[in-house]
């Protein structure tokens, strides 16, 4: 496995502000020869949660280490959180995926499949790049590599998605836009999908107290609304941050766990599979 850190700031020689992460953490197959045949592998970009005011370890390397095991390369992205707000944390993911997608010979991966995995306020990260790829902010900070950062797929786990109440999760959109309540707006996510959003995988459960189920059923209404493919599972017992469902993770929810598996299922019908 080749396991490096790169700070996507030097990488696209993009001014960092101040207090910024923006480190991306490889798990990468290593290079193997078959026949006259090497492996191409999807992608992973993994984007763990924390309300924007930190990053959940359990939903970062764990997440990589099991899509690896899936035969995807996995990347990890500590993007910035409190006291940097929004476009900070989606200039870096849209930096993540752009720098997958320039790399991809050089790590034998499929520029074609890369998808990109959130929890919780990940998953409000990894819903902006599904619908708000096209924004000048984006253009501004990497230029012509901007057409580089719109996930092939999603999967939103337990997300944050609505900004306004009863719903919400306050915290995230404190962060995000303090007192502006035009941008908490335009950051509710299930106003922004359109047909050219990137097709999701979403999941939650129906005890999720932190982050309700309505913020994922909204992003559904908005999926079916739009006519972008999606699949949905509700899971009947769990709280928020669960993670892989098992006692590892901290949490051992037989029934949650399997929301990789599915989700796998759905990547292969998409096309997510290892070429030779």
């Amino acid at each position: 496995m080749i396991h490096n850190k790169i700070d996507l700031y030097k990488y696209f020689n993009v001014k960092k502000p101040e207090g910024a992460n923006g480190v991306l953490e490889t798990y990468i197959h290593n290079k193997c020869t078959f026949t006259e045949n090497e492996r191409i592998r999807p992608a992973m970009l993994v984007l763990p949660g924390g309300g924007y005011t930190h990053l959940s370890d359990r939903e970062g390397e764990p997440i990589a280490q099991k899509y690896l095991s899936f035969g995807f390369n996995a990347f990890v992205l500590y993007y910035s959180v409190s006291p940097c707000a929004y476009p900070t944390q989606l200039i870096e993911g849209a930096m993540a995926m752009a720098y997958i997608r320039l790399n991809a010979t050089e790590h034998q991966t499929d520029a074609s499949h890369v998808c990109a995995v959130g929890f919780s306020a990940g998953g409000h990260l990894t819903g902006m790049l599904a619908t708000l790829y096209g924004e000048d902010c984006i253009k501004e900070a990497i230029g012509d590599n901007f057409k580089y950062c719109k996930p092939d797929a999603i999967i939103l786990s337990y997300p944050v998605i609505a900004s306004l109440k009863p719903y919400s999760h306050n915290g995230s959109f404190e962060v995000l836009a303090g007192a502006n309540d035009e941008l908490k707006q335009k950051l509710s996510l299930e106003t922004r999908v359109t047909k050219n959003t990137s097709p999701a995988f979403i999941w939650h459960t129906f005890e999720d107290e932190a982050v309700p189920l309505e913020n994922s059923l909204a992003m559904v209404n908005a999926y079916r609304k739009a006519g972008v493919p999606f699949e949905y599972h509700s899971f009947e017992k769990g709280g928020h941050g669960l993670s892989l469902g098992i006692p590892e993770t901290g949490y051992d929810n037989p029934l949650v766990k399997q929301w990789t598996s599915l989700s796998l299922t759905w990547l292969n019908e998409r096309g997510f599979r290892i070429n030779e």
